[in-house]
């Protein structure tokens, strides 16, 4: 004899979630603050510029190995657009936002191995980088939220 409801199978479809492998920001997120620690120390440091540039080179790597993993035929970008066509023009805008991350990363490392660079222009840099970055990895959120959100609402 049965003496509660009987569980029924869900009628509401699972969220669709991108697999953890495809994360979009897998080393970024440790590289970042390291940089602006970077940043934070005394210009007149004998090796300050050299410090600038070694904790750069992880936040390039992080955001290749993050272009890697979205762009192309197996990205996560790719998969976006087989759930949602409807994004095509934002991956576009991440995509090419991707591509002027990459060029504004390789001239701040150019610059800052350069000495007649001022300190104050470098962090400068660093910081409308860092918020380039930040926009960036927003508008990939809200990108996958508009993606593989769930409509829970009621049936007609």
């Amino acid at each position: 004899m049965v003496t509660g409801p009987i569980p029924q199978p869900s009628t509401v479809a699972a969220v669709a979630r991108p697999p953890a492998a495809s994360l979009p920001w897998p080393t970024l997120p440790g590289a970042v603050p390291a940089l602006v620690r970077a940043l934070d120390g005394p210009v007149g440091e004998p090796h300050w510029r050299e410090r600038l540039i070694q904790h750069l080179g992880p936040v390039r790597q992080g955001f290749a190995e993050h272009v890697r993993l979205t762009e192309g035929p197996t990205g996560l970008y790719a998969e976006v657009l087989c759930e949602a066509p409807r994004l095509t023009r934002g991956v576009r805008r991440l995509t090419r936002e991707h591509a002027l991350i990459v060029t504004a990363l390789g001239a701040l490392h150019h610059a800052a191995a350069l000495p007649e660079v001022p300190a104050e222009e470098l962090r400068a840099r660093v910081g409308e980088l860092l918020r380039a970055l930040r926009r960036h990895r927003q508008r990939g959120a809200d990108l996958l939220w508009e993606a593989y959100q769930a409509d829970l609402g009621g049936e007609d």
